[in-house]
């Protein structure tokens, strides 16, 4: 057995004589193009051995067995769009990451009940072509007659069952919505609480709407503010559902009717640049006014600690779950959200952004620290659930075991079903595996 940057070597020269062009090596400008379309630049900052670039099925498979081979195996690295923000999430140092962009395939047909999707394509190009049709999708399905227990463990089992390269997901008939963004003075916290809780009640929740309420420090701005983000799958202007958001005074608004990829475009230009320091965690709750209002003041009392860090944008945001969401097809999936005796849930997202690596240990501490405190007050409150959103979640919280026991052992046994040899558990680098 060959050392892992040695091995990294001997697998790169080897990819490179299969795949030519589609394999890059430092200090090309396909190489370059890769790293610098990482969410963040943490992850940008890693540096591969080589970048597989596959563009079809076939190549996907010519690099997992050339990465594999018994005698010198590599580690190696999957990604798609490259969201996910801590280092190593979907990179690997000395190793090959294998960037499936290239695999950006949409294939509509407006008459079906389906469309497919490479995963390389990002969500924009979708509603683009869907717009054009009045169609749009939700809802995932792949082999699910075929292979139900793989199924359901890819959906919250992450990478460590294989490489998916392809969705199938249900479309449906979709014109205009109503939508955009609406940014409030902070002085409306209170009224912005009781607005988020009233939305996210099961009693009256509306499948048409979302809101997603954002509180942030802005250092560049040297205030904070609240910005809600609105939508309504339906061409009505200001619906009942958010008579309640709809009613406090803003700063600004961009709320309008208009199509599904406009709003997309909206959100787009709203987040961070690309190559920006970016760090999340999250938590999820039981929907209850004193809970956000423990929420929001933990944040607010948490501002002064970072906010002489240069630019730094540090907010908590909440993502309703009703269970109207949650407790729908819940049994298809591996994230335990199926005994929640129809509580009001909510996702809060901590979403951080700075300039400086120097204050990389200090943003650690400061988001570990407020996590916890949240926590510990959530929990004596008893309204913290122990799900842990997979797609917000830092690299030092668990959210696969938040899926539950039995759950755990479920996906650990078609782990040992399907990747026998614990392929994309040793030598699949980032993401959260199972036993963490």
């Amino acid at each position: 057995m060959v050392n892992g940057t040695s091995a990294a070597a001997v697998c790169c020269s080897t990819l490179s004589l299969l795949l030519k062009e589609k394999i890059a090596f430092p200090g090309s400008q396909p190489y370059t193009d890769s790293l610098g379309s990482y969410f963040s630049l943490q992850e940008a900052n890693v540096k591969p051995t080589c970048i597989a670039s596959p563009q079809n099925i076939q190549d996907v498979s010519t690099i997992v067995h050339a990465l594999t081979n018994p005698i010198a195996p590599c580690h190696f690295a999957i990604r798609s769009g490259g969201h996910s923000s801590f280092a190593g999430a979907a990179n690997v140092q000395n190793g090959v990451t294998i960037d499936l962009k290239g695999l950006n395939s949409i294939e509509i047909n407006p008459d079906g009940p389906l469309m497919s999707i490479g995963v390389g394509a990002s969500w924009g190009s979708v509603y683009t072509q869907l717009d054009h049709y009045n169609l749009s999708v939700a809802g995932a399905r792949a082999f699910s007659q075929e292979n139900p227990d793989l199924l359901w463990a890819l959906r919250g089992g992450t990478n460590n069952f294989g490489i998916v390269v392809r969705v199938d997901l249900q479309i449906f008939q979709q014109g205009d919505i109503w939508g955009g963004v609406v940014y409030h003075a902070l002085s409306t916290a209170s009224q912005q609480i009781e607005a988020i809780y009233e939305f996210n009640n099961d009693g009256t929740y509306d499948d048409y709407s979302s809101l997603v309420s954002s509180f942030a420090y802005s250092g560049a701005a040297e205030t904070s503010f609240v910005i809600n983000n609105m939508e309504y799958t339906k061409a009505l202007a200001n619906p009942p559902a958010f008579q309640n958001s709809s009613s406090i005074p803003f700063l600004q608004s961009t709320m309008r009717i208009t199509n599904v990829t406009d709003l997309v475009t909206e959100t787009e230009t709203l987040q961070t640049e690309r190559g920006d320091r970016q760090a999340s965690a999250t938590l999820t709750i039981q929907s209850t006014l004193e809970a956000l209002n423990t929420i929001v003041k933990a944040w607010n009392t948490s501002v002064p600690l970072v906010q002489d860090i240069p630019g730094i944008i540090w907010g908590i945001a909440f993502e309703s779950l009703p269970s109207a969401i949650y407790g729908r097809h819940a049994e298809t999936n591996a994230l335990g959200l199926t005994e929640r005796n129809d509580t009001s849930l909510m996702i809060v997202l901590l979403s951080i952004t700075w300039d400086e690596a120097d204050d990389d240990d200090r943003i650690d501490k400061e988001a570990k620290q407020l996590i916890g405190t949240l926590e510990q007050e959530l929990g004596s409150l008893g309204v913290l659930d122990p799900f842990v959103y997979l797609n917000y979640a830092a690299s030092w919280q668990k959210p696969i075991s938040s899926y539950g026991e039995a759950n755990v052992k479920r996906l650990l046994g078609i782990q040992e079903e399907y990747d026998p040899h614990r392929v994309f558990t040793d030598y699949v680098s980032g993401g959260f595996k199972l036993g963490d």
